[in-house]
């Protein structure tokens, strides 16, 4: 007998459709990007219904392609299209808008959907990967600081000085006051530049990996003339030896803990770099560390994919741990209490669907 009449017809079916609407939706997703970087959604936002020429000469773009991407993100559902004879005009409705400029603020999905093109450049690198083990250095991933930036600012400075800060009672006072303050994994430095011009008498330090993002952070800070933020390329693999002692009244790690070669030395580093009264403020994916827990998460199949072409094998090609994106709260417990924490709270903030952000201090022995 056929092997198909063996199998539940229906349920075959539905798959089939299923791996129809991938194909679709993976093809969106780069529409979608395309639209966010080129400001085309931000143009209809403020246009009436319009040819794909009128577009084109708001967005300043050339109307071909213009015409093409539309026909894409219309037949995707997010564009409706108006029939006016042969030359039809097009609309993006103010709920679609609502998540899809750069108004929206954390709402705007078209800054995570670059991570599917960004993430396609390295396909052939980690199916060499798959193949032959390793992992894919940072500096194979084009944009990547760029579109990482452009998330955080969604996520953390939106939200840095109104809910994030204020997780840590007294903490924005003490930071108008005058305290220490080291960001691990910095990346372009746009959450620690933005603390140093709101808090002058502090004083903060950003490290990371990358010379390009380091480089970055410093025009940044020299752009609005900072003299009390300071950025070094710096890798952390050995934290837990080379930290210094008892420096830092705040560290923070805005989703950078998982990415790191070694996040069990990183974090006994911060325990050691902490005083004894000091605050370690994690942003990280909320997740659970078993697979299985996270089948109804609304980003899993995202996360998991971007562990796999990024966090988890930048790890491993600097011969790391590869917890990866997915690492999960339960993980992330176990790790801070072996470097030496005692005092653990997760909180979930309303503006942030993807992470949790954990305080945590050294306590009582």
């Amino acid at each position: 007998m056929c092997t198909l009449h063996q199998i539940d017809r229906e349920r075959a079916e539905a798959f089939s459709g299923k791996l129809l609407n991938v194909l679709n939706h993976g093809a969106l997703a780069l529409m979608t990007s395309i639209g966010h970087r080129a400001g085309l959604f931000d143009v209809m936002s403020a246009l009436p219904p319009s040819t794909s020429a009128e577009i084109a000469a708001a967005a300043r773009l050339n109307e071909r392609y213009v015409r093409e991407w539309l026909g894409a993100v219309t037949a995707g559902g997010i564009v409706e299209i108006h029939p006016n004879g042969r030359e039809p005009r097009f609309s993006l409705p103010a709920a679609h808008a609502a998540f899809l400029t750069r108004r929206a603020g954390a709402d705007n999905f078209g800054v995570f959907a670059q991570y599917i093109g960004l993430l396609g450049c390295v396909e052939d690198q980690v199916l060499e990967c798959f193949q032959k083990g390793g992992g894919v250095p940072y500096s194979e991933y084009r944009r990547f600081h760029e579109v990482m930036a452009e998330d955080s600012g969604q996520s953390v400075l939106s939200s840095l000085f109104d809910v994030i800060l204020p997780l840590v009672p007294g903490l924005p006072r003490r930071l108008e006051e005058g305290i220490e303050v080291l960001d691990i994994g910095c990346g372009v430095g746009r959450a620690l530049n933005l603390m140093a011009r709101t808090y002058p008498r502090s004083r903060f330090t950003g490290c990371d990996l990358s010379p390009e993002a380091i480089a970055a952070a410093r025009a940044g800070s020299a752009e609005y003339g900072l003299r009390n933020v300071h950025f070094e390329v710096r890798d952390l693999t050995s934290f837990d030896r080379d930290a210094p002692d008892a420096r830092y009244d705040l560290i923070t790690a805005f989703d950078a803990v998982h990415d790191q070669a070694r996040p069990d030395r990183v974090l006994k580093g911060v325990c050691r770099a902490l005083k004894a009264d000091g605050v370690f403020l994690m942003q990280d994916i909320a997740a659970s560390s078993r697979m299985e827990e996270n089948l109804d998460h609304p980003l899993g199949t995202l996360l998991y994919s971007i562990s796999t072409m990024h966090c988890m094998t930048v790890s491993l090609a600097q011969g790391g741990m590869g917890l990866g994106t997915m690492w999960g709260r339960e993980l992330a417990q176990e790790l801070l209490r072996e470097a030496g924490f005692r005092e653990i709270e997760i909180h979930r903030l309303p503006h942030d669907l993807q992470n949790e952000y954990y305080v945590v201090r050294k306590g009582s022995r």
